[in-house]
Parts: structure tokens; sequence; C-alpha cells
């Protein structure tokens, strides 16, 4: 049996769930990027990279908005179904390509904005069907 439909609060999580999911990503690639130079060819090689890699905000920043993800992520399916969350919080996908292109200058094709806006489609498409009040109980 379904849960309640989205609700203003579900939807505030929802969108809170893709913006942290979507800030730690760019985090991860930051801290990656820093590494740039890295070439591993012993035992000293993996130390310095755990070491800079340790010190590096981005990858704390990033793991600190992991927690609040499990947090937002728990909240969000405590209350809706996992197969309407799981859809909606697809905008990540979006806001990724957008954040990637603006801010990491990395092309993102004609192609990929079309799959990105099928994406969103499919959102529409779920987010209309958790209105749908038509569960079968087993």
């Amino acid at each position: 049996m379904g849960k309640n439909g989205l609700t203003l609060r579900i939807i505030i999580f929802l969108v809170l769930n893709d913006f942290l999911e979507t800030y730690a990503h760019f985090c991860f690639k930051q801290s990656a990027l820093s590494q740039n130079d890295l070439h591993i060819r012993g035992l000293g090689d993996i130390t310095a990279f755990a070491h800079s890699m340790i010190v590096n905000p981005h990858l704390w920043i990033g793991l600190v908005c992991v927690s609040a993800i499990f947090v937002s992520w728990s909240t969000i399916l405590s209350k809706i179904d996992l197969s309407v969350a799981t859809p909606i919080t697809s905008f990540s996908y979006v806001f990724i390509a957008l954040i990637s292109w603006l801010f990491l200058h990395e092309y993102v094709s004609p192609l990929r904005w079309a799959g990105i806006f099928f994406i969103l489609a499919g959102v529409i498409f779920v987010s209309m069907s958790s209105h749908d009040n038509t569960d079968v109980a087993p």
C-alpha cells in the first residue's frame, strides 16, 4: 500500500537532496582535480596521495553533504514510495550537467541535453502518477 502523496515539505526535501547530491559530486570532482599530477609508483606515493586527500577541504565538504543526503533521503523514504522518490531525485542529473558546464567548463553535447530533457519528462510523469490512488493491496 502506497504512502501519502507529495507534500510541500517532501518536495523541499527532494529538492534539497538533489542540490546536496549535486554539490557533493562537484566537491568530489574538485578534490580529484587537485590530484591531476598523481602518479602512484610506490608506497610513498600512496601515502602522499592519502595525505593530500585528507587535508583537501573539498573532500570533507563532499562527505558532509553525503551525510546530509542520508538524513534527507531517510526522511523522504519514510513519507513516500521509493518508486516515486527515486525518479524525482533524477533532477540531480540536470543540476550536475549544468554545474559541470558552468563551473568546470565541461562539454555537454546536444544529445546529452536531449537525454536530460527526457529525464525531466519522466520525472513529471512519475510525480503525476504519485497522485494516482489506485494502489491495490496484495
